[in-house]
Parts: structure tokens; sequence; C-alpha cells
């Protein structure tokens, strides 16, 4: 009978059992740390592994316990357990060792070079008059992580990611499946991004994401590879990935979706001089535009010319209805300081809604030869329908997709420093700016203002929460009452929250 072929695995496996008993030779860049790392709770393999990874970046590993030991690293284990361990190797007095959790070697990992091993790394003794010597306590994280809700409405999410590793490497998966039109595992790796925000800790071993919701076996599997290994293979495949680069680059441009994308891949085309080379494809008045002002388009909008957007915005509204309301809106709004795009909600106090507003301020625009392209959709709202089920569904405002032309000495003089000229612009004193302007009813104002602020995954569990918690009916119009039958009057976001039971949350800890 044939032997069994080896497999890929398997071969790992040997390199990480190898590597205990014949180290490869690597050179010491740390020699004042000696380091043993305890197989206690952690297992033959994945001690090997981090052996052989401390040791490729510089530090002197033993793999048997001996005198020139100085720091014990150990995985799942309380001071106790390691002490207790200690005492049966007949090491004589223990403390001229430095007992340290793994979040340390792994944080070592992480900045190539040791850390300062205190704090939330050492495996540290309780301070109590009841505690015995021997009593030790690992650092745990800050947040009980049963309290972490489903809903991202209940959570509290700033711009202070703790886990950024992880989820720029879910929001790459996800963007992945979003482009294979796979909305269930898009959606598992979006909820999984969303509740990795709101941790205020970061996440050093698997145990700290013990009870937290939307982790499944798959994320978690990714999550432990990147803790062990720094990175995903999944993750660099994906980047790999030629329709997946394909992809990313067709939809950089204004105007093309996935079946533009779709489309383009399958003819052939692989970048955009391709596609703009081949002179039998019809454009579409918003792709030409989008190709026209593309090196724009795709640099990213600062606050500060969000902040000159504005007062352009106001004074054009304002010209023609000069109590509206103008409020910079999305990813601005929730405390970012650089994004995409530019949107407003804009809405009218005394008359409630112009319906002419958006095509006088059009106009205006292009009389002052700020106007680049246009796009205007007309309100479809009828006044009886009901909230959409739908968690993405859009809105039916009248709405205006614009690209603007912002001259740079409109930018606050605050900013630091112009943006560079590129080469092929060099006399271009401007840049080309996407705005999105919503025009709505007062009476709809608080209800739009929630919605258009985001972010995506919040809007999405507000809905989700309405729905399956209160039995009602949210969008960007209206709230309504499937029990009493009847549309809740909201004359701000407080209002909204109030009506769902919710704690309210503050669009800056909107972030997820």
């Amino acid at each position: 009978m044939d032997k069994p072929s080896t497999t890929i695995s398997d071969l790992k496996k040997k390199r990480r059992m190898n590597a205990l008993i014949s180290p490869t030779l690597h050179e010491i860049k740390f020699n004042e740390f000696v380091l043993f790392i305890l197989e206690k709770k952690m297992g033959t393999t994945r001690r090997a592994f981090l052996m052989e990874l401390a040791r490729r970046k510089g530090f002197r590993v033993e793999s048997e316990l001996s005198d020139s030991v100085t720091h014990i690293v150990a995985e799942n284990n309380s001071c106790s357990d390691v002490l207790e361990w200690l005492a049966g190797q007949n090491v004589g007095d223990s403390s001229r060792f430095e007992l340290l959790d793994i979040s340390w070697l792994t944080e070592c990992m992480k900045v190539g070079k040791p850390v300062e091993a205190i704090g939330k790394h050492q495996l540290v003794a309780k301070v109590s008059s009841s505690a015995s010597p021997s009593d030790c306590i690992t650092e745990t994280p800050p947040l009980a992580t049963k309290e972490v809700s489903q809903y991202a409405c209940k959570r509290r999410t700033t711009l202070n990611n703790c886990n950024q590793k992880f989820t720029d490497a879910f929001e790459i998966l996800a963007k992945n499946f979003e482009f294979r039109e796979n909305e269930g595992i898009c959606l598992a790796f979006m909820r999984a991004i969303s509740v990795l925000k709101c941790l205020p800790f970061t996440i050093v071993r698997m145990r700290d994401i013990e009870g937290v919701p939307w982790l499944g076996e798959q994320v978690k599997s990714i999550i432990e590879e990147i803790i062990e290994d720094g990175e995903s293979s999944r993750v660099k495949a994906v980047l790999n990935d030629e329709r997946y680069k394909s992809f990313l680059l067709f939809t950089s441009i204004f105007g093309v979706g996935l079946k533009t994308s779709e489309k383009w891949y399958r003819q052939g085309f692989r970048t955009l001089d391709e596609v703009k080379a081949d002179k039998s494809l019809k454009l579409t008045k918003m792709q030409k535009a989008g190709f026209l002002y593309h090196e724009d388009l795709v640099s990213c909008v600062a606050k500060e010319e969000a902040d000159a957007v504005y007062l352009i915005v106001k004074e054009a509204v304002r010209a023609f209805l000069p109590e509206a309301l103008v409020t910079l809106t999305g990813g601005f709004r929730r405390g970012k300081k650089i994004g995409h795009d530019v949107d407003f909600l804009i809405s009218d106090p005394e008359s409630g809604e112009d319906e002419q507003l958006l095509p006088n301020v059009i106009k205006l625009w292009e009389k002052q030869e700020l106007l680049l392209y246009y796009d205007l959709v007309e309100s479809t709202f009828e006044k009886t329908k009901l909230p959409s089920r739908k968690v993405d569904a859009m809105d039916h405002f009248q709405k205006c997709f614009l690209i603007l032309k912002l001259h740079h000495q409109k930018v606050d003089s605050n900013r630091s420093k112009p943006p560079p000229e590129s080469k092929t612009h060099e006399a271009k004193n401007w840049k080309a700016i996407r705005v999105d302007l919503v025009m709505c009813p007062i009476q709809q104002y608080a209800y739009a203002l929630l919605g258009w602020t985001g972010s995506r995954q919040f809007e999405r569990d507000l809905r989700r929460y309405a729905t399956h918690e209160k039995k009602m009916m949210l969008d960007n119009h209206a709230l309504y009452d499937k029990t009493k039958k009847i549309f809740l009057k909201a004359e701000s976001e407080e209002d909204i929250f109030t009506h769902l039971g919710l704690d309210y949350i503050e669009p800056w800890e909107r972030n997820a």
C-alpha cells in the first residue's frame, strides 16, 4: 500500500516540533532577556511556534528551564499556577524569574523588540489582608465581555480603535465577499468589525473575546492566526487575488458599481488605462466624470476641506432660503478627520420643503463655474407610506449627487500646508470634491439626520433593534409603532432614542 502523502499542515507542524529539538540559529539581539515559554495549558505545537518566532526576532529562548532564564512566559495560567509548576522543578528561589503573560511576548513580536514588562503583562500577587503570598492574578480586559450588546446602537464606539490590525483584516475579507455578492458572509465580517471596534482594550489572547457576540468560528480562527502569526493567510490570498484587485480599482471610479466591474473583468480589463483605451465602451455621464476627476476623487477629503465646502453650500442655500438648516452629516459629523465625500442635510423650518431649492443651487453654481457634475434625483416619498422593512433601504428624499470645484484658497487658512500639485496639473489651483445634498421636510429632519449621520452598521442595527425588540419600524423618514398603529413624532435625535427605550448615543460614539 502506498504511503499517504505528506500535507502542508503536516510539514508546518513538523517544523514547529523541530524547533524544540534543533532550533535554527538566529542572531541574538537582546542578550539581557533569556526566555522560557511554559508549555502548560499551551501545548507543544503552539509553544514550538512561539519559540521559533521569538528567536527570529532576536530573543534568546531556552528549550529547558535553566539558571540563565530571566523571564518565564505563560498562557492561560495564573501566577499561582506558574509558582506551583516551578515548585515541582526544584529551582530554588523562584523570585529571580520575571513571570509574564503571553500578552507581553505578543506585543514584543508586534514591535520587534522587548517592551516594558510591567502592569498588565505581569503575573502579580493579589494585595489583600486575606491573601496568601502565592495568590496571584493576571490582568484582565477592562470590559466585561458579557456586557457587550449584539446591537451596535447599544454600544458606544469612538474612533479610538484598539484592534485595528483585526478590523483591517476583516474589512478586506468583507469587501472581497461584497465584490462576489455574497451578502451573508460579508455581513458576518461587518458585524465582527463593528463589535471589535467597540472594545476598549487590545486583544492579545483568545480568552479576551470570550462572550463577545458575532465572533463565529470562522472569525475566531482568523483572529487566532493573526495573534500567532501577526497576519492572516486568507487576507494575503485576497490581496493577491486578481479579481479582487481589479474590482477594487474599477469601483474606485465614481459611477462604477459591481455589475459594471464584473462586465469589465469578464471582458479582460485589468487596468483603468485598458478601459479608457477601448473606444467601444459606452460610459455613462457619471462614469465619464469619474474618470475625468479620478485623481482628485480617490484622494481623501480633509476636515478643513469639508468645512470649506460647508461654507459654499450654506451661502448658496441661504441665497434662496435664508432660514434653512444646513447640516454636515456622515463621517465628519461623527468626528472623522478625513473622508471620501461630504454629505449635507438641508431643511427649511419656514416652508417645510422647497422642491426648487436644489435646482436653483445647481444653476447658481453653474453660473459661478463651480459645478463639475450633478445628478438630481427627485423625491419619491408618499406621505402615507410606512417605514421600509429593509434595514439597508434607500430613503425617498430629493437629493443631488455632484462634484464641486473647491479652490485651494477657500480652504481654512489654519491648514498646515496646501495639497501638493500633481505633475500633470501644476497650474491647477482647485480640487474636485464629491458632495451629496439631501433635501428633507422639517417634520422628518430628526429621522433624516439620524440616518445620514451613520455609521452604516449603527443604522442597520438601530432598525433591526426597532423591529425585533420594540415591534416598531424605523427609516430615515419616520418611526412607526406597530402595536399602537401610530407614527411617533420626533423633534430631535434624542426623541427617537427615547421612543426606542435606548440611552442616547452621541454622534462621535456611533463609529460602528
